[in-house]
């Protein structure tokens, strides 16, 4: 166990583990298949690579999130500590060397997406590593009852046949007890392991607005309340209109979404976690991987379509253990939008079908080829090209995802790199004999390190900047040297990519599977269902709602959401309202005078009427044309 410690204080200089960081990391040590749910900013890479620190060999970590494996990649490299990445954004020559080095070169990471555990190339090079761990991040990505099921991870069960003796980590923020139970069936558990934490948040208030004028709450609020915070949105439209407006009001603002270039993105993260901006807007692809700590408030202008992404966003506040705030602004509008997103998010099978054979045509991709191919691809401009709505391309691409014809990543920056493929004798010659090179050359190996080695990040303005040269002709300089087999180059890349898991098959050929279509159908349509009563809920505890959507049934109300402040009013406890609301409902399954329902209810006359006041006010029963009153569904 101390030895568990001093790598932490060394690498991260944490003086101790957070909760359930170091039961997870002796459970692994004792050779366990271990599922690990830890809630968003619990530091679940924390487990892992502490671990995996402790022991000779190299940790297998199979991520989804491309942007977020790059992260974990470049933290550690900068703390010392050897890691790689292989994903379909590289292209083979790049994949190829990688394993070699995670062979050869005495690394203690390998992130892994999904899709390339089953090539035949990194199969080959997994009988030769040592490896210490198999680390599943995202694990709920397995399970088809999670929210974000991807048929990809079904193949790490096929890699575990390679490793024995290697223990499991499966590791998720968000998952229901279905789906846990489904985690360790399909990752195949020696027996059944599943470490927890509660998803209680003490610190967090969450909080339900019902507002038709959700930018005047949300001008009002800003002004009124301090600290830093997020606001999420669901277009990147809005993302920039509503920092705009902010900023307008004199609010430090800014927006983010994944279409911004990587620098970009990068420097406003940078300044908010820094706090030199107060309020980042942004869609969902903020937040991964991001730890800052004093986050008071999280603010959602829209409701997401479930509860796991809504828990998962709105934890991000009150890290610090300090009093925050999450709130949700709601209205019948959010909830017409969410009922109609089912139809959006399952597009007719013949559309879906019309989409997948001009995919393949866009990409000319001839029927029986293409599997294990990558292609850059522009969603926008392709639904431009067949006058295809946006949003029934992106879902009817997720849909082929789950079928496991593709993989559609929405990654959009891939940075320059560059790979010196001679020897640093053959680079002296060709410098020799290539005088007017030679001074750029020189220039390249004095401003990045490991370039004989493997892949290197480079940065095309500031050689150019340093070079005193525009930069087309240091992109000259680059493609002339890759042309004569000096270096590798792959130019950066700004386009989210397809990648083909299956050859294409004729059109009449494509099945889409009831699995894959009615039964993810009616689990959404569950998913959307239980945010409307989340949001639409106004006599029981808020925390109460997610925890029992998670499996915590027996949570006592907070005390400090909205719900609970109302009912406080009344001078009674959540418990009691709730309670007392059963049996009004009951009661008034059949109409009744509002004496006769007082007399039902045998309590004390004053407090039974101010309790039907507060039901009378937020709409929950009515009085009918006749007078009498009923329960309102």
């Amino acid at each position: 166990m101390e030895s568990f410690r001093q790598i932490l204080i060394k690498h991260w200089g944490y003086p101790d583990f957070r909760p359930l960081q170091l039961e997870i990391i002796q459970s692994v040590k004792e050779g366990k298949d271990t599922l690990g749910l830890m809630p968003t900013g619990g530091g679940k890479s924390i487990t892992f690579q502490v671990f995996s620190l402790s022991k000779p060999g190299i940790c297998i970590v199979v991520t989804p999130l491309i942007a977020l494996m790059k992260d974990q990649v470049e933290n550690l490299n900068k703390k010392g500590i050897k890691a790689l990445a292989v994903h379909s954004g590289m292209s083979p020559r790049e994949i190829k060397l990688t394993l070699d080095n995670a062979v050869w070169g005495s690394y203690k990471f390998l992130y892994v997406s999904p899709e390339r555990l089953n090539s035949e190339r990194f199969l080959e090079r997994l009988k030769q590593m040592e490896i210490n761990l198999l680390t599943i991040d995202e694990a709920h990505c397995i399970s088809q009852w999670g929210y974000d099921f991807r048929p990809s991870y079904l193949n790490i069960v096929e890699v575990r046949k390679f490793l024995p003796d290697v223990p499991v980590l499966a590791l998720t923020a968000t998952a229901t007890p279905k789906v846990v139970d489904d985690i360790q069936e399909k990752l195949a558990f020696k027996e059944k392991n599943q470490l927890s934490v509660s998803f209680q948040r003490d610190n967090l208030s969450y909080l339900v607005r019902q507002v038709e004028d959700k930018d005047g709450y949300l001008l009002k609020t800003l002004n009124r309340v301090k600290g830093s915070g997020i606001i999420y949105v669901r277009s990147r439209k809005a993302t920039r209109e509503i920092a705009d407006e902010l900023r307008k009001n004199k609010i430090s603002a800014d927006y983010y979404h994944a279409g911004l270039s990587n620098l970009v993105r990068s420097v406003r993260q940078d300044d908010w976690v820094k706090g030199k901006t107060r309020v980042i807007v942004a869609t969902n692809a903020f937040g991964m991987g991001i730890d800052k700590p004093d986050v008071r408030f999280v603010i959602h202008l829209t409701p997401p379509d479930s509860l796991e992404a809504y828990y998962q966003e709105a934890g991000r506040a009150g890290r610090d253990g300090k009093k925050s705030a999450a709130v949700l602004l709601y209205n019948n509008t959010d909830r017409v939008k969410l009922k109609k997103h089912i139809s959006v998010a399952f597009p007719e099978i013949a559309n879906i079908k019309r989409i997948y054979e001009a995919l393949c045509n866009y990409l000319q991709v001839a029927i029986g080829y293409g599997k294990g191919m990558t292609y850059e691809f522009s969603l926008q401009s392709f639904a431009q090209a067949f006058k295809f709505q946006q949003a029934m391309v992106y879902n009817s691409l997720k849909i082929l995802q789950r079928e496991g014809f593709l993989e559609f990543t929405e990654e959009v920056d891939n940075p320059s790199r560059i790979y010196f493929v001679v020897s640093r004798d053959e680079l002296y010659k060709f410098q020799v004999a290539n005088a007017n090179y030679d001074n750029f050359i020189k220039l390249v190996l004095r401003s990045y390190t490991g370039l004989f080695s493997g892949y290197v990040r480079i940065d095309e303005e500031l050689l150019a900047k340093r070079a005193g040269i525009d930069r087309d002709a240091v992109y000259n300089y680059l493609k002339h040297l890759r042309k004569s087999n000096v270096i590798d180059y792959v130019p950066r890349s700004r386009t989210p990519f397809i990648y083909f898991s299956k050859e294409r098959i004729a059109i009449d050929r494509l099945k889409i599977s009831k699995e894959n279509y009615d039964i993810r159908k009616k689990d959404f349509a569950e998913r959307i269902d239980a945010v409307i009563h989340y949001a639409g809920s106004s006599d029981t505890c808020r925390s109460q709602i997610l925890l029992a959507y998670f499996g915590e049934d027996d949570a006592a109300p907070c005390g400090t959401c909205d719900v609970c402040k109302n009912v406080e009013q009344l001078e009674i406890t959540t418990f009691e309202f709730k309670s007392y609301g059963q049996r009004i409902k009951k009661i008034l399954a059949e109409p009744s005078t509002m004496e006769g329902l007082i007399f039902k209810l045998k309590g004390e006359p004053e407090k039974m009427r101010k309790i039907l006041k507060w039901y009378l006010d937020n709409n929950k029963i009515i009085y009918r044309i006749d007078g009498l009153l009923e329960w309102k569904e």
